[in-house]
């Protein structure tokens, strides 16, 4: 049994990798505030806290081998009043964890970070605010990589995830409400096309890298081909009886290249078929 250190376990993918790492691995998350109805298990341990020195002093009071470190704050076009939490949550939080990894007896460190870094394949290219936070993380990273030597970093870069319980304001999870509620959804264009991986093969990734001798690295973790939107319409309008209701506002080529990173060995995703996209919309 694995001792994991997981922030983020209140967002969509941290909550998922909770789900399913605490079935049989202890795991400590970190909380910000008491939640009664929180997800409770024999293998959830609960670390609240209200302020960072109270975090710093909490974490020196446990001993885990990984971390795996999901938090963020994400806006996609920020305004003035969005910057403290941006920088308190992708880069201050984070900075306390790492620091703290040599006392906790970490072995194994995985971050999770953004195509966005890259925008459109182009190193360095940063889309927005939010992904120079994320760059800027990760250049903290590769400091700690020097003074721990001992531990393995792993960095997870995604591009666009869905899931069954994913809440974001997403295109899919748009068209998923829109669907049940029988009403249009408005999309940029019938030439856009998108790379979409369920959060269940990002389980697997992280699975992989727990349990196998993978080589520390940052790895990309997307699906193995690109979908156009008005492919996954089609196939909900072919084998439904109700049709999806769409208003197309222009036919401008929307395509986004993903920076070459390496691929994790031996992972393929296996739960970000076209089919997996259309029944999620569907159901």
């Amino acid at each position: 049994m694995n001792k994991i250190l997981l922030t983020g376990s209140t967002g969509f993918i941290g909550s998922e990798l909770l789900k399913k790492l605490s079935k049989d691995n202890k795991i400590y998350i970190t909380l910000r505030k008491k939640n009664k109805t929180y997800l409770k298990s024999k293998n959830i341990n609960h670390i609240y806290f209200k302020d960072y020195d109270e975090l710093n002093y909490t974490l020196k009071k446990i001993s885990v081998n990984t971390v795996i470190h999901c938090a963020t704050h994400y806006v996609k076009h920020h305004k003035e009043s969005d910057i403290k939490k941006l920088s308190d949550s992708n880069i201050l939080f984070g900075n306390i964890i790492l620091e703290n990894l040599d006392k906790l007896k970490v072995k194994k460190f995985i971050n999770f970070t953004t195509v966005w870094e890259n925008y459109n394949g182009i190193k360095d290219n940063h889309f927005n605010l939010y992904s120079v936070y994320k760059k800027n993380f990760n250049n903290l990273i590769r400091f700690y990589k020097k003074k721990f030597l001992k531990i393995k970093f792993f960095n997870l870069v995604l591009s666009d995830t869905f899931g069954e319980n994913d809440k974001r304001k997403k295109l899919i999870n748009l068209l998923k409400k829109n669907y049940k509620e029988n009403k249009c959804t408005t999309i940029i264009s019938k030439k856009l096309s998108l790379n979409l991986l369920n959060v269940l093969d990002i389980y697997d990734a992280v699975n992989l890298i727990l349990k196998k001798n993978i080589k520390p690295n940052t790895y990309i973790l997307k699906n193995s081909k690109n979908y156009s939107i008005i492919d996954i319409i089609k196939r909900i309008n072919i084998y439904s009886h109700k049709k999806i209701k769409i208003k197309w506002q222009s036919t401008k080529t929307f395509k986004e290249k993903i920076y070459r990173h390496k691929l994790i060995k031996n992972w393929t995703p296996k739960n970000s078929n076209i089919e997996d996209i259309v029944d999620l919309i569907k159901k």
